[in-house]
């Protein structure tokens, strides 16, 4: 049967009925990494890899955000504004380091999906930019959600919003669809980055796993991220060069 899907723009459930009173309510961050087309990586920046990773907090957690807070107005004091929040690939060391010691502290449940898009089938690629999107999507939030919820929990889902307005909608419709096939109780939230504290740590998550997948983990990943990693998912495999040194 199709789960109950919960849409944040509304605030009512389709139906609740066949659900028992929720156990506990699990929020999901979930963050995307890479590009969406098949081309051949050009430079050292380039992967190859398309992913998705999500950072997990159980029922209350407030002193959790209050920690990204107290992080962000200590930047301030130092005189380093961020009014977009923090996001990995464009913030200093100095604020990489902190941002990855309160991450260390809090110890969110962190689980990672790559597709690496050289190995992807024929028909995979055949089916454009946006099935990958959501065969991505597809591949981590139902395992991952079959592993850390039962069908008494609710499950808050909150997704970094992606693209440009076509594709953002292109992404939204796609995210709902996964989450209608997933028996389970979902609120889905789709949400720009800076809005969301919990988007925010998922985006520094991902860039962790990532660089470490591309052999640049480094003390930040070891210290701070290995630590509460619970899953790498890489169906397709890793790039030839890196394949002797990933786990």
């Amino acid at each position: 049967m199709p789960a109950t899907l919960y849409l944040a723009s509304c605030g009512t459930p389709i139906s609740a009925s066949r659900y028992a009173p929720c156990v506990s309510v699990i929020h999901l961050y979930a963050d995307e990494t890479g590009n969406l087309d098949y081309k051949a990586p050009t430079s050292p920046t380039e992967s190859g890899y398309f992913g998705f990773g999500t950072a997990m907090f159980v029922d209350e957690h407030g002193g959790a955000i209050w920690r990204g807070h107290e992080l962000r107005t200590g930047l301030a004091d130092k005189g380093m504004q961020l009014p977009g929040g923090f996001h990995a690939k464009n913030d200093s060391v100095a604020t990489r380091t902190e941002m990855f010691d309160v991450i260390r502290e809090l110890g969110p449940r962190i689980d990672t999906t790559f597709l690496y898009k050289p190995n992807a089938y024929e028909y995979v690629k055949a089916k454009g930019q946006m099935y990958l999107y959501k065969l991505a999507w597809y591949l981590h939030i139902k395992e991952v959600v079959l592993r850390v919820s039962s069908r008494s929990d609710r499950l808050v889902i909150v997704a970094g919003s992606f693209g440009t307005h076509q594709r953002a909608t292109q992404a939204r419709e796609a995210i709902r669809d996964v989450c209608d096939q997933i028996d389970r109780r979902i609120t889905l939230c789709v949400w720009d980055s800076p809005t969301s504290w919990g988007l925010q740590v998922a985006d520094y998550a991902l860039w962790g796993v990532h660089r470490h997948l591309v052999g640049k983990g480094g003390a930040w990943y070891h210290d701070a991220i290995a630590p509460s990693l619970a899953t790498t998912f890489r169906p397709w495999g890793v790039a030839p060069e890196k394949m002797s040194a990933i786990p």
